[in-house]
C-alpha cells in the first residue's frame, strides 16, 4: 500500500525543523510556568515566505502544487496554516507523500506524486458484468491510484454480491506497476456460492398462518424452482424491507400494536443456506368505535368537513383510513379558502372492547409557507414531472399532510429506486424548504415472449416500452403478438398530465388478424383510438375518446353460412366513446376486499356502421380464512344496437369468449343449415362468474395454487337470422334466442421458470348440441 504522509501537531509530520521548534517552545513554556507565579501570554510562531519552491513533482506543474497549498507569498502564515496546507495536498489524492519545510524566507513543498491508474479491470466475475462493476467503483482509468479508495471499491463490489445472495464473495484489489508511474488496478473476485433461504418461519403469530405471512414477504423460500427464483437468496437489506412490509400488513388489518421482536438468521454449513425465524407480537385487533368531529376554531362550520370522513364505526382500523380522511378534510378547507387548517386525530383506546374512538379535531395550524421546493438527483426526469406530484407550489401555505402524500405519489411513479422528501427551516421562521432527493432507475424494457394456449396455439411476442419517455413521465409502448390463429400489432402513447393538468391524453393504434379453424373465415381490424382520462373523485375515473376502425371479413368458405357471405367485405366506422371506472381500492382503505364497476358506450355515427355498443361489468373479491382464500364474483354484459337500417356483422358482434368451458366462438347463434355450421356471434351477451382461489397444501415456494370456477351466461341476438334464406315455413334457420350455458371447473395456477401457467379442467353443465366445448385449457407465457 502506498505510504501517505499526513500532518500532526502544528506542522507536517515530515518537518524535522518544525518538530524541533515545537519541542523547544514546549520546554521554554514549561520552565517559565514553574519559575514564575504570573503567567505571560504565549504567542504562536508566525512565518512569512517570499517564495514557494516545489520539489519532487514530475507530472503536475509546480504552480499547480503551490496554488493547492492555499498559501501566497508575502502573507503571514501560522503553524496551523502550514498544517492545513499539508492536509489539503494529502486530501487531493494526487500525492503519496507531502512535506512542507520552512527554509528562511522560502517554503519548500516536497511531494511524491501518486501513481496514475492505467486501466481498471475485473477478474473472476460472471454473475455481475464488467459494466455493472465499473459503475460501482470510484477508481477510474487515468485517475490517481489511492490505496484507501481501492479498498473501498473492493468493499462496494462485495456488498453488491451480498445483496444478490452471495455474502461469501471475496474481492481483492491487486496493483500491477507499469513504467512512468502508472499502474493497472485489478480486482480479483471470488464470487462464492449463492446462499439461499431454506426456510422462513414465524413465532408468536396466531391470527395468520406462516403460509400467509410468507406471501407478504419479498424474500421467498428456495424450492423446486430454486435455480430460477431470484428472491430466495439471503439479503440483509431485503430483510429491512420485509420487516416493514410485515408491519404494514398487520397494522392495515387492525393490529395497531404489532411488532417484529427480532429476526434470527441461522446459517447451516451442511445445507449452505439460511433458516430465518421472525419473532412477532401481534397484539389485539382493533376496530373503529365512535367517530366524531370537533373544532377548536371559533365560528367554524364543521358540517362541511363531515363528508371528508371515510371511516365509520365498526370498520377495521387502518392507518390509511385516518390519513385519507385527514387529507380530504384539509383539502375541503383549502377549497373553501381556509388556510393553515390542520386536522388532528385524537384517538382513545378501549382495550376491553378492542375499539378505537377517533375524534377528528380541526385546529388552527402555524402560519408557515413553502419558500422553495428543491429537487436533486434527477438526471433524466424533468423537474416538472416531480413537481406536479405536489398539490402545493412555492408560496402556498405549508401542509405536512400534502407533503407526505406528494412523497407517496413520487414513489408510486416507479421512476426512482429511492426517493426522499424532507423539510427544513427556510430563510425566516415562517418559511420552510422542501428537499426532494431521488435516485433514478431504468424505466425502459425490451422483452420477448412465448405463449401457448389450447385455443390460440403457440405464440411469440416482442414489446418495447418506455414508462418515462424523454424524462417527461410519458408512456410509449410498441408490441407485436402473434399466435397460430391471431395476431396483434400495437403502438400506445399516454401523457399523464396533459396541458399541465390532472388529465391524461393518449392514443392506441392497433392492427389485429383472426383466423381459426372453428370459424371458416378470416377477419382483419385496423383501429385508432385517441382518449382522454380524468379523475372524478378518489375512486371514480372517467374517459372520453374518438373511434376510427376498419373491419374486413374475407376468405369465407363456399360452404359457409349465407349470412356470413352477405356480410363479407370491408366497413369503415367512426365515432366516439365514453367510460366510467370505479375501484374501491384506489382510496387504500380496503385491504382484504374490493369492488370494481365499469360502464362504457361506443357510438358509431360515421362511415358504414350505425350502431351503439354498450358494456358494463361489476366484480367483488374478498379474502377469507385470514387471507388464505380469495373469493370473487363478477357479472358482465354487453349490447350492440344498430340503427338507420344497418345490419350488424360478425366483425361487430360479441363472440362469447368471455365464458369459460367453451371454445372461442363456440357458443351463441350458429347457422346449422350450412355445412360448416359457422358461429355467427351475437348482439348481446351476459355472464356471471364465480371463482375461488386457495392453497393446495403444497409448500408455497413452489408457487402452486388451486381454484374452482362456475360460469353461467349466454350470447344471443341477430339482426339477420337467415341471410335471405328460410326453412320453408317462413321461420329463420338460425336460433338466436338467449339460451343459458353453464360450465364448472377446477384450475391449477403455477409460477414456472418460464412464466405463469394456468390449467383449466371444465365440464359443461348446460349447453346446446352445436356448442363447442373446451374441457381442458392450458395457457403459459414468458418474457425474457
Amino acid at each position: 500500500m502506498a505510504k501517505v504522509h499526513r500532518a500532526e501537531g502544528s506542522v507536517g509530520t515530515r518537518s524535522r525543523a518544525l518538530r524541533g521548534t515545537a519541542a523547544g517552545l514546549a520546554i521554554f513554556l514549561s520552565a517559565t510556568a514553574l519559575s514564575t507565579a504570573t503567567f505571560t501570554p504565549a504567542f504562536a510562531q508566525a512565518y512569512s515566505f517570499s517564495s514557494i519552491r516545489v520539489e519532487g513533482n514530475s507530472r503536475i506543474d509546480a504552480g499547480t502544487v503551490a496554488s493547492q497549498t492555499g498559501i501566497a507569498p508575502g502573507q503571514p502564515v501560522s503553524a496551523g496554516d502550514l498544517n492545513a496546507a499539508t492536509q489539503k495536498l494529502v486530501a487531493s489524492g494526487l500525492y503519496e507523500t507531502v512535506d512542507l519545510v520552512p527554509q528562511g524566507g522560502t517554503l519548500v513543498v516536497r511531494v511524491s506524486e501518486a501513481q496514475v491508474i492505467n486501466v481498471v479491470d475485473f477478474e473472476g466475475n460472471t454473475r455481475i458484468k464488467d459494466e455493472q462493476m465499473s459503475s460501482l467503483v470510484k477508481s477510474k482509468s487515468s485517475g490517481p491510484y489511492v490505496a484507501a479508495q481501492a479498498e473501498a471499491d473492493a468493499a462496494a463490489i462485495a456488498q453488491a454480491y451480498a445483496q444478490s445472495g452471495r455474502p461469501n464473495a471475496r474481492v481483492i484489489p491487486k496493483v500491477i506497476r507499469r513504467d512512468n508511474g502508472r499502474v493497472d488496478l485489478v480486482f480479483e473476485i471470488s464470487e462464492g456460492k449463492v446462499t439461499e433461504v431454506e426456510r422462513i418461519s414465524f413465532t408468536g403469530n396466531r391470527a395468520f398462518s406462516d403460509r400467509r405471512l410468507r406471501e407478504v414477504l419479498s424474500t421467498k423460500q428456495a424450492g423446486l424452482l430454486r435455480t430460477f427464483v431470484q428472491r430466495d437468496t439471503y439479503s440483509a437489506e431485503r430483510q429491512n424491507l420485509d420487516r416493514q412490509m410485515l408491519t404494514d400488513f398487520y397494522r392495515s388489518r387492525g393490529y395497531i400494536d404489532f411488532k417484529v421482536l427480532g429476526i434470527a438468521n441461522e446459517f447451516s454449513a451442511d445445507r449452505g443456506a439460511f433458516f430465518m425465524t421472525y419473532a412477532v407480537e401481534e397484539g389485539l385487533r382493533y376496530s373503529y368505535g365512535n367517530v366524531g368531529l370537533a373544532s377548536e376554531i371559533e365560528g367554524l362550520d364543521i358540517e362541511q368537513f363531515r363528508k371528508g370522513i371515510l371511516i365509520s364505526q365498526g370498520g377495521t382500523y387502518s392507518p390509511t383510513g385516518i390519513d385519507n380522511s385527514i387529507a380530504r378534510m384539509e383539502a375541503i378547507a383549502t377549497r373553501n379558502g381556509l388556510d393553515f387548517i390542520r386536522v388532528e386525530p385524537r384517538i382513545v383506546r378501549n382495550p376491553r372492547t378492542q375499539t378505537l374512538d377517533v375524534n377528528f379535531v380541526i385546529t388552527q395550524g402555524p402560519r408557515v409557507f413553502v419558500e422553495r421546493i428543491d429537487i436533486e438527483g434527477n438526471a433524466t426526469t424533468l423537474d416538472r414531472v416531480i413537481r406536479r406530484q405536489f398539490r402545493t407550489v412555492e408560496g402556498d401555505p405549508f401542509n405536512p399532510t400534502e407533503i407526505r402524500q406528494a412523497a407517496e405519489r413520487i414513489r408510486a411513479l416507479g421512476f426512482f429506486s429511492s426517493s426522499n422528501v424532507d423539510t427544513r427551516p427556510g430563510s425566516s421562521p415562517d418559511q420552510v424548504l422542501v428537499d426532494v432527493n431521488v435516485t433514478e432507475q431504468p424505466t425502459g424494457s425490451l422483452s420477448f415472449g412465448l405463449s401457448y394456449g389450447v385455443d390460440t396455439g403457440a405464440g411469440f411476442a416482442i414489446s418495447l416500452a418506455e414508462r418515462n419517455f424523454l424524462g417527461r413521465g410519458q408512456y410509449l409502448g410498441v408490441s407485436i403478438n402473434t399466435t397460430s390463429s391471431t395476431g396483434t400489432s400495437r403502438i400506445q402513447f399516454r401523457e399523464p398530465a396533459f396541458l399541465g393538468r390532472d388529465l391524461s391524453a393518449g392514443f392506441d393504434l392497433y392492427y389485429r388478424t383472426y383466423d381459426n379453424d372453428n370459424a371458416r373465415y378470416s377477419m382483419k381490424l385496423l383501429g385508432f383510438e385517441p382518449t382522454f382520462g380524468f379523475p372524478i373523485n378518489e375512486t371514480l375515473r372517467g374517459e372520453v375518446g374518438l373511434l376510427a376502425k376498419q373491419n374486413r371479413l374475407y376468405d369465407i368458405d363456399e360452404d359457409s353460412s349465407a349470412i356470413l357471405q352477405d356480410e363479407e367485405g370491408q366497413t369503415n366506422a367512426y365515432g366516439f366513446k365514453y367510460g366510467l371506472n370505479y375501484d374501491s381500492r384506489r382510496n387504500g382503505l380496503a385491504t382484504d376486499h374490493g369492488l370494481k364497476l365499469s360502464f362504457g358506450q361506443e357510438f358509431y355515427v360515421g362511415g358504414d356502421v350505425k350502431a351503439v355498443k354498450t358494456s358494463a361489468s361489476a366484480s367483488y373479491d374478498r379474502e377469507v380464512f385470514n387471507g388464505d382464500w380469495t373469493l370473487r364474483a363478477s357479472i358482465e354484459g354487453g349490447a350492440l344496437n344498430s340503427y338507420g337500417g344497418y345490419v350488424t356483422r360478425v366483425t361487430d358482434r360479441f363472440s362469447g369468449s368471455q365464458i369459460r368451458g367453451f371454445e372461442s366462438r363456440g357458443i351463441g347463434p350458429r347457422d346449422m343449415s350450412a355445412e360448416n355450421e359457422d358461429p355467427l356471434g351475437g348482439n348481446y351477451y351476459t355472464v356471471a362468474k364465480f371463482d375461488a382461489e386457495f392453497p393446495l397444501g403444497l409448500p408455497e415456494e413452489y408457487g402452486i395454487k388451486g381454484g374452482l370456477f362456475l360460469d353461467v351466461g349466454s350470447v344471443w341476438g341477430l339482426d339477420n337470422t337467415d341471410g335471405g334464406l328460410s326453412s320453408g315455413d317462413g321461420t329463420g334457420i338460425v336460433d338466436d334466442s338467449a339460451k343459458i350455458r353453464a360450465a364448472a371447473g377446477f384450475s391449477v395456477f403455477m409460477d414456472t421458470p418460464i412464466g405463469p401457467l394456468r390449467l383449466n379442467f371444465s365440464k359443461a353443465l348446460a349447453k346446446e348440441d352445436y356448442d363447442k366445448e373446451q374441457n381442458f385449457d392450458l395457457t403459459v407465457s414468458t418474457q425474457f
